[in-house]
């Protein structure tokens, strides 16, 4: 789960990690009095969305009165903010933050991440902050400080003076800059957090380090023991798709295609794209229903799945366990009966009791064309989807 710069601010400088003031405003009129509140002559306005890039999009502002303010927000409130890290859809502003403007010094990357590698939070650091860390790997490689934390002691304070002095601080930023590195440590670790990325970090006209910019995503599979994390989730900003998925308990990740899978099994799911891949055709989702396929939750499945409307055939692929056959196709024709589906749907059963299941489907009178391995049932999906392509069969359009 993603949240906002000022919610990853807020969170960030309760465990000591210095930023500048700010506040939050739902409307330019808000914002102009936000900025009264904080004082001084110069402001950042900046859109809160869950991008990077929004300097270059058009989504962070420099003013120096009222009438810019307004201005500022009246060109990002309602509009979509299209950066390279958005689909081409963009993502919506519906507020902004407004943050008093600092002499900057310095900036520095910093970002603490998961290394699959090592097992370890491993801290990465740059002098050249302001960019993005793909790119400063690709101009600047030399210039990255990585430094891999022992979980069993913790982030220790000579790792902290070794990377300030890799970056090149002076001997009288050490401090803060320990302060700043366990800071955010200790907010990555108690908090279940899966990346926490401050760039840039700012040596400032006045010697402080301050977090210019930060944002910070969560473990899902945490979020139970941290209700404060999950009331910052904010749901205008993710996949409507995949709201509509986790608030049912299904995983899902919504993708480009036309062909629907409905699987049980992250493998599975992942081995049923890659084949309609094989097969010509274009996976529009990954969705692992689980293990206990029962009726309702093949429902909620197909609901979910044809509420996208470009898709335009239906795969669902069920390897029988812990399940049995019969069980699945049961809630499969429950769920045809129950759902509206009107576009192609192939099923392919495999594991217990797997002839009683495929006597079921025969049996529904339902247009299901079945199919008895992966390979067989990703070449009739796409098939079937090329097929309706060719008879000019009309899109459906959302009810």
């Amino acid at each position: 789960m993603d949240i906002h710069e000022y919610q990853a601010k807020e969170l960030l400088s309760n465990f000591g990690v210095e930023v500048p003031p700010g506040a939050l405003a739902y409307s330019p009129e808000q914002a102009s009095y936000r900025a009264r509140e904080l004082g001084g002559d110069k402001w950042i306005v900046k859109a809160q969305v869950h991008a990077g890039g929004r300097g270059k999009a058009g989504g962070v502002k420099l003013c120096g009165n009222d009438i810019e303010i307004q201005s500022a927000c009246e060109g990002m409130f309602g509009r979509k903010l299209v950066t390279h890290q958005t689909s081409p859809e963009g993502k919506g502003i519906y507020r902004v933050y407004v943050e008093s403007a600092v002499v900057i010094d310095r900036e520095i990357y910093l970002g603490f991440v998961l290394d699959r590698s090592s097992q370890r939070i491993m801290i990465v650091a740059s002098g050249e902050g302001g960019m993005e860390i793909e790119d400063i790997s690709a101009e600047r490689p030399e210039s990255i400080v990585r430094s891999t934390v022992e979980p069993a002691v913790g982030l220790q304070e000579f790792q902290c003076r070794e990377i300030a002095f890799k970056l090149g601080l002076a001997p009288s930023l050490s401090a803060q800059m320990v302060r700043t590195l366990k800071g955010c440590y200790r907010a990555f670790t108690e908090l279940d957090a899966t990346m926490v990325e401050i760039n840039p970090l700012v040596i400032t006209g006045d010697q402080r380090v301050l977090a210019l910019d930060a944002k910070m995503t969560f473990d899902d599979n945490a979020l139970f023991r941290h209700p404060q994390i999950s009331e910052l989730r904010d749901k205008s900003q993710e996949d409507p798709r995949e709201s509509r998925a986790a608030d049912r308990g299904l995983s899902y990740v919504g993708l480009d295609g036309n062909i629907g899978c409905i699987v049980n099994g992250a493998g599975l799911a992942m081995a049923t794209m890659d084949t309609i891949k094989l097969a010509g055709g274009e996976p529009a989702n990954f969705l692992d229903i689980g293990g206990g396929a029962t009726p309702e939750r093949v429902a909620k499945a197909f609901r979910l799945v044809m509420s996208d409307n470009n898709v335009q055939a239906v795969l669902v692929n069920i390897f029988a366990g812990i399940n049995r056959c019969d069980w699945v196709a049961e809630g499969v024709v429950a769920a045809l009966k129950e759902v509206e589906v009107d576009v192609p749907v192939i099923v392919r059963l495999a594991g217990t009791n797997v002839e009683e299941g495929q006597k079921i489907l025969a049996k529904s009178g339902l247009p299901i064309i079945r199919a008895t391995t992966l390979v067989e049932a990703a070449e009739r999906a796409v098939g079937a989807w090329q097929s309706d392509l060719a008879q000019g069969t009309k899109v459906r359009v959302e009810k």
